[in-house]
């Protein structure tokens, strides 16, 4: 059982967290994309052949990978807030490091730090969950986790502006700036989480999966230079496979695993994994394809012959439309589960990309199509953490949403080096110069509908909800629910989830709150999560006694101080047990 005490955070929780996490979230999803518009010239800046410069771009995608289930783990130990300011601090580092270099090595080095931060994203929807009052997380969460995208599509014309008007290094003086300011802003405005899980940090697990990504994503971001049955490509892969295959086994194993695989077997996390892989995909697509088609010359036949600062703001209605969709999100989740909006957003990405295949010979198309994307990713994105915090407890959120993060950026690995091997191989040499056709960019918009395609077969295997079913339940049990939902809105008294032996949420368990004379001082149901809530009449030790079909009771004391303050206690139920008489 987790027992935790804190100081009511949803009272302590201002009205800026929201945006101040979501700020956090675009300024570090901002590094993925920050050198795209200088990309084709990085070779010359740097003094470096087109192979060695493209590890500036790499480096950042896989520390990102590395350090997010990482970060994850550690928030869930030591503090959310804490480790993503240490990730913000991380990334200010790396940004200073690019800023003051023009050699290859150097810069390698401050990208990958600034990609460490990635795992703020996670940090900062756990934060979320631990800190805001219920009715305001659903809408949270769905901005927090579309950052990504809404980092990807308005910081891409951003950083076009600067590239085109000054020194480049200017990107990473401004990236310091808003990251120093972040951290300020972080500290001023969010509270920390008061949720700690047990156990100590899995340092061989975190070296192996470490090892294991980086040998997986090495060769998929650099298989099209290397060649994909080069020995090179083929042995890595294979190494990561053995690596993987070693580190599960490991972390089935021990007490306190960095990734709790078990957890992450469960069809509502295992399949929202998946689903996050063929998003990241979708994402990355548009963010290659369309910069490259707006900004070739219009004597090729086809390039809109648009400036680099054009050819970003064509990317930034994919941002504005996630935000604009995240509290639409949360109203259609409310009312028809996050795996309806999931499947919702998958469609209409397909949608945009299948229609995209006839709509690339103007700039104003190359808009609409950004638009109708980001709804879509808006809307998938959102639907991902719902699905998995409504599948771990919640001292695992951190790591929960850290693993699916790490998915959607192997979804963009993949996507970057799939459509870097089709744009080369069907590209033509004009003047020494590749230069990408028509064909090769519909044919990277097949790719993205085919990987949404498979996204809409993985979400079909979710769990289905039943919280519409359990909305026609009887009056008695309804009334208990919506006592619930209004206690954890603010009050004094005593609040958390039911769970089973695993760890998963247990849905309609009775919880009985008995005074220190035996008498009864309360009772609720459980909601859809786990959650429950009751308020005290007064201070003193009380018994918090927790039932459910198919698990055995459970008896757990605790004490209020009687002020205005709640009390969180998590119910872990065994298994069930079985009566001789």
């Amino acid at each position: 059982m987790t027992h935790m005490s804190t100081e009511q955070p949803a009272r302590r929780a201002s009205g800026a967290v929201v945006p101040v996490l979501a700020f956090t979230g675009i300024v570090v999803s901002v590094m993925q994309t920050l050198l795209v518009p200088v990309l084709k010239d990085l070779p010359q800046l740097l003094d470096t052949s087109s192979s060695n410069a493209t590890w500036v771009v790499t480096s950042t995608l896989l520390a990102g990978a590395v350090a997010t289930p990482i970060t994850g783990r550690l928030g869930d130990l030591y503090g959310k807030r804490r480790m993503m300011i240490v990730s913000l601090g991380v990334m200010v580092v790396g940004a200073l490091i690019s800023a003051f270099t023009s050699t290859l090595l150097p810069m390698i080095v401050g990208r990958a730090l600034q990609g460490f931060a990635m795992g703020a994203i996670p940090l900062g929807i756990g934060l979320m969950r631990d800190i805001l009052p219920r009715e305001k997380l659903g809408s949270a969460m769905a901005l927090m986790s579309s950052s990504i995208g809404i980092g990807s599509g308005l910081g891409l014309p951003a950083s076009a502006l600067v590239a085109q008007n000054a020194d480049w290094h200017a990107l990473f003086y401004g990236s310091a700036g808003i990251g120093t300011l972040s951290i300020i802003i972080t500290l001023r405005f969010v509270p920390e989480s008061p949720t700690r899980a047990e156990g100590s940090f899995d340092l061989l697990g975190s070296l192996g999966l470490s090892t294991g990504l980086v040998l997986f994503l090495l060769p998929i971001t650099k298989g099209s230079d290397w060649g994909w049955t080069s020995g090179s490509t083929l042995g890595l892969l294979g190494a990561s496979v053995v690596v993987l295959v070693l580190w599960g086994v490991m972390e089935l194993r021990i007490k306190a695993p960095l990734v709790d695989l078990r957890i992450s077997a469960r069809p509502a996390v295992l399949f929202a994994n998946l689903t996050a892989v063929t998003v990241g995909v979708s994402l990355y697509v548009i963010s290659l394809v369309l910069p490259q088609l707006a900004q070739l010359p219009k004597s090729t036949g086809y390039g809109l012959g648009q400036s680099m600062v054009v050819a970003g703001l064509l990317i930034a209605p994919l941002g504005l439309a996630m935000m604009v969709i995240a509290p639409v999100y949360a109203r259609l989740s409310a009312r028809y589960g996050p795996k309806a909006t999931l499947i919702l957003g998958l469609l209409i990405i397909a949608v945009a990309y299948t229609s995209g295949l006839g709509l690339m010979s103007a700039p104003w198309q190359s808009a609409v199509i950004s638009a109708i994307l980001g709804t879509g990713i808006g809307l998938a994105y959102s639907s991902l953490p719902a699905l998995i915090m409504g599948a771990v407890p919640a001292s695992e959120t951190g790591a929960a949403n850290g693993l699916n993060t790490l998915m959607r950026s192997i979804g963009t690995s993949l996507s970057s080096a799939v459509v870097g091997m089709v744009l080369a191989n069907t590209g033509n040499t004009v003047n020494g110069v590749e230069i990408p056709t028509m064909h090769g960019f519909r044919v990277s918009f097949l790719i993205a509908a085919g990987a949404v395609a498979i996204g809409l077969l993985m979400a079909l295997f979710l769990p289905k909800s039943n919280h519409a079913s359990q909305l026609r339940a009887s009056s008695e049990e309804n009334a208990a629910i919506e006592r619930a939902e209004e206690a954890l809105r603010g009050f004094r008294g005593f609040r958390g989830r039911v769970l089973d032996a695993e760890g998963a949420p247990v849905a309609r368990a009775r919880v009985t709150l008995i005074d220190r004379r035996g008498r009864q001082a309360g009772a609720t149901l459980s909601g859809d999560d786990g959650s429950y809530a009751l308020t005290v009449p007064v201070q003193g030790s009380y018994v918090l006694a927790a039932k459910a079909a198919g698990h055995g009771p459970l008896a757990s004391s605790a004490t209020h101080a009687g002020d205005d303050r709640a009390v969180d206690v998590d119910l872990s139920l065994p298994g069930e047990t079985v009566s001789v008489s």
